[in-house]
Protein backbone atom coordinates (compact mmCIF):
# COMPACT_ATOMS: atom_id res chain seq x y z
CA UNK A 1 0.00 0.00 0.00
CA UNK A 2 3.25 2.03 0.61
CA UNK A 3 4.50 1.92 -2.98
CA UNK A 4 3.42 4.14 -5.73
CA UNK A 5 1.98 3.21 -8.98
CA UNK A 6 3.52 4.39 -12.37
CA UNK A 7 1.46 5.61 -14.89
CA UNK A 8 0.91 7.35 -17.98
CA UNK A 9 -1.16 10.83 -18.29
CA UNK A 10 -2.91 11.00 -21.83
CA UNK A 11 -5.46 13.77 -21.01
CA UNK A 12 -4.27 16.68 -19.40
CA UNK A 13 -7.10 18.46 -19.49
CA UNK A 14 -8.95 15.82 -16.88
CA UNK A 15 -6.18 15.59 -15.03
CA UNK A 16 -5.60 18.76 -14.03
CA UNK A 17 -9.08 19.18 -13.75
CA UNK A 18 -9.75 16.75 -10.94
CA UNK A 19 -6.56 17.16 -9.27
CA UNK A 20 -7.54 20.74 -9.02
CA UNK A 21 -11.13 19.60 -8.14
CA UNK A 22 -9.75 16.89 -5.29
CA UNK A 23 -7.92 20.04 -3.58
CA UNK A 24 -11.06 21.16 -3.17
CA UNK A 25 -11.91 18.74 0.02
CA UNK A 26 -8.22 19.38 1.86
CA UNK A 27 -6.60 21.64 3.86
CA UNK A 28 -5.90 24.59 1.16
CA UNK A 29 -9.16 24.79 0.46
CA UNK A 30 -10.70 24.81 4.11
CA UNK A 31 -7.71 27.52 5.02
CA UNK A 32 -8.48 29.79 1.94
CA UNK A 33 -12.05 29.82 1.38
CA UNK A 34 -13.56 29.76 4.79
CA UNK A 35 -11.61 32.37 6.22
CA UNK A 36 -12.30 34.57 2.63
CA UNK A 37 -15.97 34.08 3.18
CA UNK A 38 -15.84 35.63 6.60
CA UNK A 39 -13.35 38.52 5.68
CA UNK A 40 -15.27 39.52 2.56
CA UNK A 41 -18.66 38.11 2.00
CA UNK A 42 -20.76 37.47 5.04
CA UNK A 43 -20.00 36.58 8.85
CA UNK A 44 -23.56 34.76 9.57
CA UNK A 45 -22.91 32.90 6.12
CA UNK A 46 -18.94 31.91 7.41
CA UNK A 47 -20.70 31.04 10.98
CA UNK A 48 -23.36 28.71 9.04
CA UNK A 49 -20.83 27.25 6.65
CA UNK A 50 -18.54 26.26 9.38
CA UNK A 51 -20.63 24.79 11.73
CA UNK A 52 -21.84 22.44 9.15
CA UNK A 53 -18.42 21.52 7.94
CA UNK A 54 -17.28 20.76 11.02
CA UNK A 55 -20.53 18.36 12.67
CA UNK A 56 -20.57 16.67 8.49
CA UNK A 57 -16.43 16.19 8.44
CA UNK A 58 -16.84 14.67 12.37
CA UNK A 59 -19.47 12.46 11.62
CA UNK A 60 -18.17 11.34 8.26
CA UNK A 61 -14.64 10.86 9.40
CA UNK A 62 -16.14 8.36 12.73
CA UNK A 63 -18.24 6.52 10.15
CA UNK A 64 -14.87 5.80 8.06
CA UNK A 65 -12.85 4.21 11.01
CA UNK A 66 -16.28 2.54 12.57
CA UNK A 67 -17.69 0.80 9.06
CA UNK A 68 -14.26 -0.32 8.21
CA UNK A 69 -14.97 -0.64 4.01
CA UNK A 70 -11.49 -0.69 1.90
CA UNK A 71 -10.55 1.82 -0.52
CA UNK A 72 -10.74 0.26 -4.00
CA UNK A 73 -8.08 -2.41 -4.79
CA UNK A 74 -4.96 -1.35 -6.65
CA UNK A 75 -3.93 -2.32 -8.97
CA UNK A 76 -6.67 -3.03 -11.06
CA UNK A 77 -7.46 0.44 -9.94
CA UNK A 78 -4.35 3.44 -10.21
CA UNK A 79 -3.95 5.81 -7.20
CA UNK A 80 -3.19 9.27 -7.95
CA UNK A 81 -2.65 9.95 -4.53
CA UNK A 82 -1.17 8.53 -1.22
CA UNK A 83 -1.13 10.48 1.81
CA UNK A 84 -5.02 9.50 2.33
CA UNK A 85 -4.40 5.54 1.27
CA UNK A 86 -4.21 4.66 4.67
CA UNK A 87 -8.01 5.37 5.18
CA UNK A 88 -10.81 3.70 5.03
CA UNK A 89 -13.14 4.36 2.30
CA UNK A 90 -16.91 4.75 2.90
CA UNK A 91 -18.16 7.31 2.85
CA UNK A 92 -16.15 9.58 0.83
CA UNK A 93 -15.49 12.51 3.29
CA UNK A 94 -13.75 14.61 0.30
CA UNK A 95 -17.69 14.26 -1.01
CA UNK A 96 -19.33 15.25 2.09
CA UNK A 97 -16.78 18.36 2.22
CA UNK A 98 -17.88 19.41 -1.00
CA UNK A 99 -21.61 19.19 -0.62
CA UNK A 100 -21.50 20.55 2.58
CA UNK A 101 -19.61 23.35 1.97
CA UNK A 102 -21.07 24.32 -1.55
CA UNK A 103 -24.61 23.82 -0.72
CA UNK A 104 -24.50 25.21 2.67
CA UNK A 105 -23.10 28.62 0.81
CA UNK A 106 -26.23 28.83 -1.08
CA UNK A 107 -28.71 28.48 1.17
CA UNK A 108 -27.12 30.94 3.29
CA UNK A 109 -26.43 33.56 0.73
CA UNK A 110 -29.69 32.86 -1.47
CA UNK A 111 -32.06 34.88 0.93
CA UNK A 112 -29.35 37.78 1.61
CA UNK A 113 -27.91 38.30 -1.82
CA UNK A 114 -30.20 39.12 -5.36
CA UNK A 115 -28.72 36.33 -7.83
CA UNK A 116 -30.66 34.07 -9.81
CA UNK A 117 -31.30 30.86 -7.50
CA UNK A 118 -30.83 28.58 -10.30
CA UNK A 119 -27.72 29.99 -10.88
CA UNK A 120 -26.55 29.31 -7.48
CA UNK A 121 -28.26 25.87 -7.38
CA UNK A 122 -26.40 25.05 -10.90
CA UNK A 123 -22.65 26.03 -9.30
CA UNK A 124 -23.36 24.47 -5.91
CA UNK A 125 -24.36 20.88 -8.09
CA UNK A 126 -21.38 21.16 -10.63
CA UNK A 127 -18.60 22.02 -7.82
CA UNK A 128 -19.72 19.56 -5.38
CA UNK A 129 -19.88 17.07 -8.76
CA UNK A 130 -16.38 17.89 -10.22
CA UNK A 131 -15.01 16.94 -6.18
CA UNK A 132 -17.11 13.74 -6.00
CA UNK A 133 -15.91 12.92 -9.65
CA UNK A 134 -12.21 13.56 -8.48
CA UNK A 135 -11.99 10.95 -6.04
CA UNK A 136 -13.18 8.13 -8.89
CA UNK A 137 -10.98 10.27 -10.86
CA UNK A 138 -7.64 9.49 -8.48
CA UNK A 139 -8.79 6.08 -7.74
CA UNK A 140 -9.22 6.93 -4.00
CA UNK A 141 -12.50 6.37 -3.63
CA UNK A 142 -15.82 4.14 -5.38
CA UNK A 143 -19.04 5.15 -6.85
CA UNK A 144 -20.97 3.60 -3.75
CA UNK A 145 -18.40 5.63 -1.64
CA UNK A 146 -19.20 9.19 -3.56
CA UNK A 147 -23.06 8.30 -3.55
CA UNK A 148 -22.85 7.44 0.23
CA UNK A 149 -20.70 10.46 1.17
CA UNK A 150 -23.13 13.35 -0.70
CA UNK A 151 -26.14 11.71 0.18
CA UNK A 152 -25.11 11.81 4.37
CA UNK A 153 -23.85 15.06 3.84
CA UNK A 154 -27.21 16.09 2.09
CA UNK A 155 -29.50 14.58 5.22
CA UNK A 156 -27.34 16.45 7.47
CA UNK A 157 -27.87 19.98 5.68
CA UNK A 158 -31.49 19.16 5.34
CA UNK A 159 -31.67 18.20 9.86
CA UNK A 160 -29.34 21.17 10.81
CA UNK A 161 -31.13 23.86 8.32
CA UNK A 162 -34.25 24.24 10.96
CA UNK A 163 -31.87 24.56 13.49
CA UNK A 164 -29.38 27.20 12.08
CA UNK A 165 -30.77 30.04 13.78
CA UNK A 166 -30.70 28.90 16.80
CA UNK A 167 -27.42 27.27 16.53
CA UNK A 168 -25.76 30.22 15.50
CA UNK A 169 -27.64 32.39 18.45
CA UNK A 170 -26.28 30.39 21.09
CA UNK A 171 -22.94 30.75 19.51
CA UNK A 172 -22.66 34.31 19.77
CA UNK A 173 -24.97 34.81 23.15
CA UNK A 174 -24.69 32.10 25.04
CA UNK A 175 -21.98 32.77 28.17
CA UNK A 176 -20.89 28.86 28.03
CA UNK A 177 -20.36 29.03 24.33
CA UNK A 178 -16.20 29.23 25.16
CA UNK A 179 -16.39 26.82 27.41
CA UNK A 180 -18.26 24.27 24.95
CA UNK A 181 -16.99 25.28 22.21
CA UNK A 182 -13.28 24.14 23.22
CA UNK A 183 -14.32 20.81 25.82
CA UNK A 184 -16.42 18.92 23.58
CA UNK A 185 -14.38 18.86 20.61
CA UNK A 186 -10.80 18.04 22.54
CA UNK A 187 -13.33 15.10 24.51
CA UNK A 188 -14.31 14.57 21.03
CA UNK A 189 -10.56 14.02 19.56
CA UNK A 190 -9.70 11.98 22.48
CA UNK A 191 -12.49 9.47 22.47
CA UNK A 192 -11.66 9.09 18.75
CA UNK A 193 -12.75 5.66 17.41
CA UNK A 194 -9.51 3.59 17.74
CA UNK A 195 -7.48 1.52 14.85
CA UNK A 196 -5.39 -1.29 14.71
CA UNK A 197 -2.96 1.29 12.54
CA UNK A 198 -1.86 4.67 12.34
CA UNK A 199 -4.72 6.81 10.01
CA UNK A 200 -4.58 10.39 9.24
CA UNK A 201 -8.25 10.34 10.07
CA UNK A 202 -7.77 10.58 13.65
CA UNK A 203 -5.04 13.68 12.74
CA UNK A 204 -7.19 15.43 10.57
CA UNK A 205 -10.38 15.62 12.31
CA UNK A 206 -8.74 16.78 15.16
CA UNK A 207 -7.57 19.76 12.93
CA UNK A 208 -11.42 20.31 11.79
CA UNK A 209 -12.54 20.32 15.43
CA UNK A 210 -9.70 22.87 16.67
CA UNK A 211 -10.06 25.34 13.92
CA UNK A 212 -14.28 25.30 14.36
CA UNK A 213 -13.40 25.46 18.36
CA UNK A 214 -10.89 28.56 17.49
CA UNK A 215 -13.31 30.26 15.31
CA UNK A 216 -16.39 29.95 17.50
CA UNK A 217 -14.69 31.43 20.49
CA UNK A 218 -13.67 34.20 18.20
CA UNK A 219 -17.24 34.49 16.66
CA UNK A 220 -18.51 34.81 20.11
CA UNK A 221 -15.91 37.28 21.53
CA UNK A 222 -16.81 39.42 18.50
CA UNK A 223 -20.46 40.12 19.22
CA UNK A 224 -19.79 40.27 22.68
CA UNK A 225 -16.82 42.86 22.68
CA UNK A 226 -16.65 44.65 19.36
CA UNK A 227 -19.95 43.86 17.43
CA UNK A 228 -20.29 47.28 15.97
CA UNK A 229 -16.82 46.62 14.23
CA UNK A 230 -18.06 43.12 13.08
CA UNK A 231 -21.17 43.21 12.17
CA UNK A 232 -20.86 41.96 8.97
CA UNK A 233 -21.78 44.85 6.81
CA UNK A 234 -18.41 46.43 7.06
CA UNK A 235 -16.63 43.50 5.51
CA UNK A 236 -18.82 42.99 2.66
CA UNK A 237 -17.79 43.79 -1.16
CA UNK A 238 -20.24 46.35 -3.03
CA UNK A 239 -22.29 45.01 -5.62
CA UNK A 240 -21.53 45.42 -8.54
CA UNK A 241 -18.06 44.92 -7.74
CA UNK A 242 -15.96 47.76 -8.43
CA UNK A 243 -12.05 48.30 -9.09
CA UNK A 244 -11.60 49.45 -6.06
CA UNK A 245 -13.67 46.80 -3.87
CA UNK A 246 -11.93 44.06 -5.65
CA UNK A 247 -8.66 45.18 -4.78
CA UNK A 248 -9.89 45.86 -1.20
CA UNK A 249 -11.18 42.14 -1.35
CA UNK A 250 -7.87 41.37 -2.84
CA UNK A 251 -5.76 43.04 -0.08
CA UNK A 252 -7.98 41.92 2.85
CA UNK A 253 -7.25 38.04 1.81
CA UNK A 254 -3.58 38.31 0.94
CA UNK A 255 -3.02 40.20 4.22
CA UNK A 256 -5.39 37.42 6.21
CA UNK A 257 -3.79 34.35 4.56
CA UNK A 258 -0.02 35.42 5.04
CA UNK A 259 -1.19 35.79 8.98
CA UNK A 260 -2.78 32.20 9.24
CA UNK A 261 0.16 30.97 7.86
CA UNK A 262 2.63 32.46 9.80
CA UNK A 263 0.09 31.78 12.41
CA UNK A 264 0.03 28.05 11.84
CA UNK A 265 4.31 27.63 11.18
CA UNK A 266 4.42 29.42 14.53
CA UNK A 267 1.97 27.63 16.44
CA UNK A 268 3.23 24.40 15.40
CA UNK A 269 6.67 25.17 15.97
CA UNK A 270 6.34 26.02 19.45
CA UNK A 271 3.55 23.36 20.36
CA UNK A 272 5.55 20.61 18.93
CA UNK A 273 8.66 21.77 20.71
CA UNK A 274 6.89 21.82 24.45
CA UNK A 275 5.60 18.49 23.70
CA UNK A 276 9.14 16.95 22.27
CA UNK A 277 10.22 18.36 25.68
CA UNK A 278 7.57 17.19 27.38
CA UNK A 279 7.58 13.22 26.40
CA UNK A 280 11.33 13.53 25.16
CA UNK A 281 11.41 12.79 21.43
CA UNK A 282 13.27 14.65 18.53
CA UNK A 283 11.06 17.09 16.19
CA UNK A 284 11.43 14.45 13.32
CA UNK A 285 9.97 11.85 15.14
CA UNK A 286 7.06 10.45 13.09
CA UNK A 287 6.11 7.71 15.04
CA UNK A 288 6.04 10.29 18.56
CA UNK A 289 4.07 13.05 16.54
CA UNK A 290 1.16 9.95 15.93
CA UNK A 291 0.84 9.27 19.44
CA UNK A 292 -2.42 9.92 20.99
CA UNK A 293 -0.65 11.96 23.61
CA UNK A 294 1.33 14.48 21.12
CA UNK A 295 -1.17 14.52 17.72
CA UNK A 296 -4.34 16.05 19.30
CA UNK A 297 -2.80 18.53 21.38
CA UNK A 298 -0.52 19.83 19.10
CA UNK A 299 -3.44 20.08 15.93
CA UNK A 300 -5.63 21.23 18.33
CA UNK A 301 -3.95 23.81 19.47
CA UNK A 302 -2.50 24.99 16.21
CA UNK A 303 -5.68 24.96 14.47
CA UNK A 304 -7.57 26.35 17.27
CA UNK A 305 -5.28 29.24 16.74
CA UNK A 306 -5.64 29.50 13.29
CA UNK A 307 -9.45 29.68 13.69
CA UNK A 308 -9.23 32.49 16.66
CA UNK A 309 -6.73 34.70 14.37
CA UNK A 310 -8.99 34.39 11.04
CA UNK A 311 -11.76 35.76 13.31
CA UNK A 312 -10.31 37.72 15.70
CA UNK A 313 -7.26 39.37 15.15
CA UNK A 314 -6.86 39.43 11.23
CA UNK A 315 -10.41 41.82 11.37
CA UNK A 316 -8.50 43.94 13.64
CA UNK A 317 -5.48 43.74 11.73
CA UNK A 318 -8.03 45.42 8.64
CA UNK A 319 -9.89 47.70 10.64
CA UNK A 320 -6.39 48.92 11.65
CA UNK A 321 -4.88 48.90 7.88
CA UNK A 322 -7.96 50.55 7.07
CA UNK A 323 -8.98 47.93 4.66
CA UNK A 324 -12.77 47.32 5.95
Amino acid sequence: QGCTQKYIVKNYFYYYLFKFSAAMGEEIFYITFLPFTYWNIDHSVSRRMIIVWSIVMYIGQVSKDILKWPRPLSPPVVKLEMRTNAEYGMPSTHAMAATAISFSFFIATMNQYKYPLELGLVAAFVLSTLVCLSRLYTGMHTVLDVIGGALISAVLLVLLYPAWDTIDHLLLTSPFCPLFSIVVPLVLCYNYPKLDYYSPTRGDTTMILGATAGATVGFWLNHQYAASAYAGQSVQPGFPLTTSTVVFVLARFFVGILVVLLTRWLMKSVVLGLLGYRYKFPLGDLAARRRLEVEVPYKFVTYSSVGFVATVIVPLLHELLGLL
